[in-house]
């Protein structure tokens, strides 16, 4: 039976040219947005080559000038821009932090629309908590974007829907259902292997076209084998659930018209409705604080800091007399300044710390009802795959605040100690590299799935076995 049906579909599929016309669709749908994931690769890319190519500029510049210093040459230059003071170099010649993307970055947009993805710390400013903004157009936040995830996850189902709404209610309609209950076999059976062979005959399509996607944009499978296969496991478990549903509608409904309205209703509510629940409930039970006031109250607090630098800096002297030896030393505004930045933050942490703590609720949400909808599960899993996460943002936050810290720290003891900045401190200058997170187990959220897809077919079984006792399968 299992051959016959094979047969039966397969020349059904080609007379009526689905499989030619499905095959054209899904290439042309995900190549384009393979195109469109790594031109947005590329331009994060190029912005943080530049950013790098203007430091090395300055860096060239900079090191001819501190050359010509240390072997007594005249410069034409105002003493207070000189590179020998300390605190030049830290606030004019910033490195740069930078989140390179992953190889498997055009998968999915992810958060990196929202935040940037490279900053210049430096020892004056405002903290890097405030610099790591949302920065998209609000019109292209709302649009979204068109990558390979947008395509797998809202465009895949509704191809599904297309290709298999009517698989056992035609059937019925067109009258060979009476005469295929009339054979010594068992119907479920046969609309399972029908079902199961549209499934393959679209994973194999799926698999092709997206490994041609892949090869486009130059994927290095020998180094990323791993990620290559965990995308490609979660889709075919994202396929797998769909035609369950598919299924479990035909044998629940088994009218074709009303079949797609249903799966229609079904798709809507697991890829739209459920996801927006998640996200209100989030934002309604854990608000965040407003960002432009947190901000506005940070400043009003360094400048009533600052109205008090004098009396910091003999505290701070006091707590670090080893800066305090040369009694002669004029303290200057910098001096004042790093004396006070300890305390800032110090006041500034409950603020700070109110909207983080809400946006970690938010997300530990998020991360606990995202079992509820597989589209949510596939977001999250392509997010961590290409290193678009949230959990890869806020390690990468993390990081760099650390690195503006160590960056800042660097340049205290040669402002105290009233030591000018050389060639060979240049070269001792510390420098940034971001270390990506690793992301929760991608086989326990296609396991996930794979389970809910088990749950439906199971539910079709019971279904088609009560109907079956009424005699109402094939009336």
């Amino acid at each position: 039976m299992f051959s016959y049906n094979f047969k039966y579909e397969l020349k059904s599929l080609l007379r009526s040219k689905w499989l030619i016309l499905l095959t054209i669709i899904l290439l042309t749908l995900v190549l384009f947005a393979g195109y469109s994931g790594k031109k947005k690769v590329n331009k994060r890319v190029f912005d943080i080559e530049k950013a790098n190519n203007t430091v090395k500029e300055q860096d060239i510049t900079v090191l001819k000038v501190l050359d010509s210093i240390e072997k007594g040459f005249v410069i034409n230059q105002n003493l207070r821009s000189l590179p020998t003071n300390p605190m030049n170099i830290g606030y004019s010649y910033p490195r740069v932090a930078a989140m390179y993307p992953l190889e498997t970055a055009f998968i999915s947009t992810g958060q990196s629309d929202l935040f940037t993805h490279y900053v210049q710390p430096k020892a004056y400013g405002d903290s890097f908590f405030f610099n790591h903004a949302e920065f998209s157009s609000p019109i292209q936040l709302l649009f979204g974007s068109f990558d390979l995830a947008f395509v797998i996850i809202y465009i895949l189902p509704l191809i599904i829907i297309a290709f298999s709404y009517h698989i056992f209610s035609l059937e019925k309609e067109n009258g060979s259902l009476k005469l295929m209950a009339s054979q010594p076999i068992s119907i479920y059976k046969w609309i399972l292997q029908k079902t199961m062979l549209r499934f393959f005959v679209l994973s194999v399509i799926v698999v092709l076209v997206l490994t041609i996607a892949f090869i486009i944009n130059n994927y290095n499978f020998v180094e990323n084998l791993a990620e290559y296969l965990y995308f490609l496991l979660l889709t075919l478990t994202y396929i797998l659930f769909w035609f369950t549903v598919v299924l479990l509608i035909n044998i629940k409904v088994n009218n074709s018209a009303k079949n797609a309205v249903s799966l229609l209703a079904i798709w809507v509510f697991i890829i739209l409705i459920i996801p927006a629940i998640i996200a209100q409930a989030a934002n309604t039970f854990y608000p965040i604080p407003s960002r432009t006031k947190m901000i506005t109250d940070v400043r009003a607090l360094k400048d009533d800091v600052s109205k008090k630098q004098d009396k910091i800096l003999d505290n701070f002297l006091r707590d670090h007399p080893e800066y305090a030896s040369n009694k002669k030393q004029n303290y200057s505004f910098w001096h004042k300044y790093l004396a006070s930045q300890d305390l800032v933050e110090d006041e500034v942490k409950p603020l700070i710390k109110s909207y983080e703590t809400q946006l970690l609720k938010q997300q530990q949400w998020v991360k606990l009802w995202q079992y509820s909808s597989p589209a949510i599960i596939l977001q999250q899993s392509f997010n961590d795959i290409a290193g678009t996460s949230t959990t890869h943002y806020q390690e990468y936050r993390t990081q760099v605040a650390k690195f503006s810290a160590k960056w800042r720290d660097f340049f205290v003891p040669l402002l105290y100690n009233n030591e000018k900045f050389s060639t060979k401190l240049y070269k001792q200058l510390p420098t940034f590299e971001y270390k990506k997170p690793k992301y929760t187990s991608l086989l326990f959220k296609a396991s996930i799935v794979l389970i809910m897809s088990m749950f439906f077919l199971l539910i079709t079984r019971i279904l088609f076995y009560n109907k079956s006792k009424k005699g109402t399968i094939i009336n």
